[in-house]
Formats: C-alpha cells, structure tokens, sequence
C-alpha cells in the first residue's frame, strides 16, 4: 500500500511549531539518522488571545505572529520544504480567517503551514516525548496543556494507544476567567470546575490505574513544575501536595502581579492562573500523586516524523494501511489501479502541468489504494462516501491541508469533473490536484473488468489540456466496453476543458 519512495536524506531538517500561546522552531543536523540541535526559537504570541467573540484572529495578533515569523523564516527560508515541517494547532483550527492568515504567514515564512488536528497533535506530542525520555514504564500517561487546547495520551513505548484532545488551554482559561489578571478564590474554583467538566468524559480513560507514570509536556507544565522548585513545595517534578500548596499561595493573591516567583519569565504570567487550573484539575479528576515534566513536545514529534518520512515510514502509509483493511477495501484491485497509474506516469510523454513529482505520486498512490473506500458506507456515489470518511477522519501523520487533497482526488476519480471541487486546496495542489485525478480516473477505467490479466503495452501523451492513449492495433476493437468507458470519459473531461482522444 502506498508505493514507498526513497528519498535523499538531509543534513538539516526543521520544525515549527504554531501553538495557541507560542510559537516554536528547533532546527537539528541529521548524520546517521540520529539528530543534533543546532538553534531553537521561541516567542510568546498568545495566539489565542486574539481570537474574538466570532472566532475570527483579529490584525493586531496576525501582525504580531508574522512579526515573529519573518524572524522564523529568515533562519530557515534556505532550507528545503521537503526538510521541514510547519504546523498549525488550535487557534488556527478554530480561526474562521485562518486561511486568509496562513496565505500571509507561509510568506512569511517561506514554507507552507500545515493545520493538524487535535488527535494529530495529541499522537505527535507522545512522539517528542517518548523520544525525549529514556522512561521504562509500561504505559505512560503524557498530559500537554497548549495555549487553547490541552491533550491526553496513554502509550507505551512509541506507541500511542488513547489519545484526546480538549478544548481547554492557559490562555483561553486565563481570559475566561482571570480576567486582566485579576485572581480570586472563586475564580480559581470557577476555572477548576471549567477544567474538570471537560475531562468528565474521560475520566475513566485516562483514570490512574490505566497507567504506570505520569509525564507533563508544555510550557505551562515546565512552569509549574519550576516553581514547586524554587518554593521547595517539590522536590521530584510535579506533585499533588506542591500542586495544592501553589494553589493555596495562587488564591491569596489579587493580581498576577504579586505571585513575585524569582527567575520566573514575565511573559508567562498572564496565563500561568489558566495553567495551574488545568493542572490541578487534572490531578484531582485522574488521582494524579506525581508528574515528571519532560522536554520533548510536539515540535521533537514533528521532527520524528519527518525523519520516518526519509526512511520509508511514513506515518501516512501505514494509516492508508490500516484504513484499507478496516473499510474492507479489496485490496487486490487497489494494488491493480495502483500499478496502473504508476504504468501511465512511467510510460508517458508530459508537458510541465503533468510532472508529478514524488510528493504528488505519493498521494496519487494513497489514492488509489483508498478509492473504493466508499464501498463500505454504500455502493452508489461511493466516491463521495470515500470523500467524507477521507476528509473527515481521524487519520495520523495526515494534515488538514493533506485530508482535503486526497479526498478531491478520490471524489473526482469516477463520474462527473469538476474543477470546482479543487478550489479550496493550497495553492500549489489547486492545478496539480486536477492532473492527479485524471491519472486516476484512466486507471480505474482500464481495470473495470477487475481482472489479473496484464493490460495491452499502451502510450499516453499529456498535454496541458489534451491526453492522447494509443493502444496496439485492433486492441480497442476487442474491447468494446473499454472503448464505450473511453467515450464516457471523453464527455466527462470535455465538461471541465480536458480533451481525450485514444485510438
């Protein structure tokens, strides 16, 4: 499943990492498949904040974020886009304006930005950490509180088993209810029950027999967990006695102003309240005694997995795997349609719009691995059925930006065509995603019969908007429902300004 493709190894890779509250960027030198750390940035944006009532970033936080960015990109514009991987969290998940907002910021940037799900976000924390942490434990309870979401994961090893992710972060807390950084002992209360409302579904779980050791990933955790030091409230990472004490000093205080924690940064005061309730929150709901605080997080995720990306594991192929065997797929005749795409990108003669590069074979094998995923919700308009299961789901290593193109492809694999169905793609797939499609439809047309039988040595010729198939002499003669499906076809592309001919 999934033609695997090798790919030249770097000597620098990079992720970004733009979180709810900050934004971070860990460059590393690659030698032997093992990572060095070179340079790491980080700049508090509170992202979050700037959201308004309607969900939409207003212009002072966007001019704030790209600020940071440009700064970003300077540093790694002259690395390859292939050997880096930029990726978005909740806010801009939430942000109605995002798109509008990424079409600035990649500029900025110099690479394009991916927007990952919660769930995503949840398996590549437990990727950083797990690779962080040399920790024995058979199963681990990783807790990550962001700027406007705050993730759970149970694993072992390098595996993920539960994941969630909730709708609760230290900024979006702070603002609910620490209001211009006014603290109380109600408000405290307020923002604990906040926390636990949104754990209530999970408690069982996540609940402290299900695990073995605790380990915290996040800024606000690292912050916590400094504190409890410096206070002598803990002396062994994160504990519920430190916890209760930081609490009890929290509740007496007014203002953030007077918490006066020595070496503490500044920037992370105006959100440690909405952090801390989250935490205590945590341990009360998940009977939490102990937490040791990690320093891996997403961005040692991301760097993870792009390294799996250069060494024939991705992510992706393995979930195309699994979603294949759960829906049923035949997988004989995916791997037929496969070998036939991959016969037409080999055996054709192509102008520019039709050079498809790795990336772009990649996803048109995924494609066609998963085009009758469909079938399993019902045969008739399967194509849109595989859309939605394909653009909706849960499916690890795949982005946002990811779902949406493979899931156009597989939409426009049979039937109508629609250019229209490619307009809301990332500008780079806007034209190749059509081309893509195109290769896919004449693949599945010529392997209707489902048949093991090689198909007839056969040319393509791709112009911008003309494909020409010429088959050996007599073979469309023999096959007359193969030359009714071509004529088919021909009206289909006609409708979107494509012109088939074969002979």
């Amino acid at each position: 499943m999934g033609q695997p493709v090798q790919k030249k190894t770097p000597e620098i890779v990079a992720a970004v990492d733009l979180g709810s509250n900050s934004f971070h960027m860990i460059v590393c030198s690659l030698h032997d498949g093992k990572l060095k750390t070179v340079d790491r940035l980080k700049e508090m944006v509170r992202l979050a904040s700037g959201l308004d009532k309607n969900n939409y970033l207003n212009q002072a936080t966007q001019t704030r974020a790209l600020a940071c960015l440009e700064r970003f990109g300077q540093r790694i514009r002259t690395i390859p886009q292939d050997s880096v991987r930029v990726v978005g969290t909740n806010t801009l998940r939430t942000a109605k304006n995002a798109d509008e907002f990424l079409i600035k910021a990649e500029k900025a940037l110099f690479h394009p930005i991916h927007i990952i799900s919660g769930i995503e976000e949840a398996r590549l924390i437990y990727q950083g950490v797990a690779f962080s942490l040399s920790s024995q434990a058979n199963l681990r309870l990783v807790m990550d509180i962001g700027g406007g979401s705050t993730e759970y994961i149970i694993g072992s090893g390098d595996t993920p088993r539960e994941k969630e992710s909730l709708h609760m972060g230290c900024v979006s807390v702070s603002n609910l209810f620490f209001k211009e950084g006014r603290i109380s002992k109600e408000a405290f209360n307020q923002a604990t029950l906040f926390a636990e409302q949104q754990l209530e579904p999970f408690e069982q779980k996540f609940q402290r027999h299900n695990w073995d050791e605790a380990i915290g990933a996040s800024g606000s955790l690292r912050a916590i967990d400094k504190v409890l030091q410096i206070k002598n409230w803990s002396n062994n990472g994160i504990t519920k006695d430190g916890l209760e004490q930081l609490v009890a000093h929290l509740i007496q205080c007014k203002h953030i102003n007077e918490l006066n924690f020595p070496d503490f940064d500044p920037e992370r005061l105006p959100v440690f309240p909405g952090g801390v309730a989250i935490a205590y929150a945590t341990f009360k709901a998940l009977k939490i005694d102990q937490m040791t605080v990690s320093d891996g997080a997403l961005r040692e995720g991301l760097l993870q997995d792009l390294l799996g990306r250069f060494y024939n594991q991705d992510t992706r192929s393995a979930t195309a795997q699994l979603l294949a065997k759960r829906h049923h797929i035949d997988q004989a005749h995916a791997e037929r349609v496969k070998q036939t795409v991959l016969y037409i990108l080999e055996h054709s003669l192509s102008e520019h719009p039709w050079a498809i590069d790795e990336n772009c074979c990649q996803f048109l094998c995924w494609a066609a691995d998963l085009h009758e995923i469909g079938h399993d919700i019902a045969h008739s308009q399967y194509q849109k059925h595989g859309a939605y299961i394909i653009e909706n789901g849960d499916l690890a290593g795949f982005s946002r930006q990811d779902q949406m193109i493979l899931a156009a492809i597989i939409r426009s694999h049979r039937r109508k065509f629609s250019l229209s169905r490619f307009e809301n793609l990332p500008a780079h797939w806007q034209s190749y995603a059509p081309y893509l499609a195109i290769v896919l439809r004449l693949a599945v047309l010529l392997r209707r019969n489902r048949h093991d039988e090689d198909l007839p040595e056969f040319s393509v010729t791709l112009n911008k908007t003309k494909i020409d198939i010429q088959f050996p002499v007599l073979c469309l003669a023999q096959a007359p429902l193969t030359r009714a499906d071509l004529q088919q076809e021909a009206e289909y592309l006609k409708s979107a300004g494509f012109t088939l001919t074969f002979a």
